[in-house]
């Protein structure tokens, strides 16, 4: 049987309107996952650093052992001598992209740290910097760290005051 002048709206098919609905919908819930997964991935980063934190100490802790000090400090780099006891990787490639692990020995005040770098050496552009993407490092400057203290007032930068912004791991506040 043919139906002569069926409207529409009863031809089985979704109006405009239903689907901007259902597009909306989507977007929302792919943004809620996105976030999600934004919040889990920074949440990987400082796991990582902190297990990190614990090899180089260890190896660090060696160095002292077998040498009666710290080894010098090095820019933007791990010292040489503790290798052998870290586990294979790009060292001194950091958790967070474009991050990268710093030996910081500064005798002038007495402070040993392994420190996280986000921004290259000079740096004075803070959108050159690849800060992570967590609260607490909000106020972040191009000479600030996530670091681990290993001796003394440790801090973000020898340069800086030891309230400049930065994160300390092992720190009792």
């Amino acid at each position: 049987m043919i139906v002569v002048g069926r409207s529409l709206s009863t031809r089985g098919g979704f109006t405009l309107i239903e689907l901007l609905i259902v597009i909306a919908i989507i977007g929302i819930l792919s943004s809620i996952v996105l976030s999600s997964l934004e919040r889990a991935r920074e949440k990987a980063y400082f796991s990582r650093a902190q297990g990190e934190f614990h090899q180089i100490e260890t190896a660090l802790a060696n160095y002292y052992l077998e040498n009666g000090k710290y080894p010098d400090d090095v820019d933007r780099d791990l010292p040489s001598g503790i290798e052998e006891e870290l586990s294979s990787g790009n060292w001194p490639e950091a958790p967070w992209p474009g991050s990268v692990y710093d030996w910081d020995n500064w005798d002038s005040i007495g402070v040993a740290q392994i420190s996280i770098r986000f921004c290259d050496i000079g740096e004075t552009d803070l959108d050159n910097c690849n800060f992570p993407n967590d609260d607490w490092a909000e106020d972040f400057g191009v000479n600030s760290a996530v670091y681990f203290c290993l001796e003394g007032d440790c801090r973000s930068h020898v340069n800086e005051p030891e309230d400049y912004p930065g994160y300390c791991i092992n720190c009792s506040d």
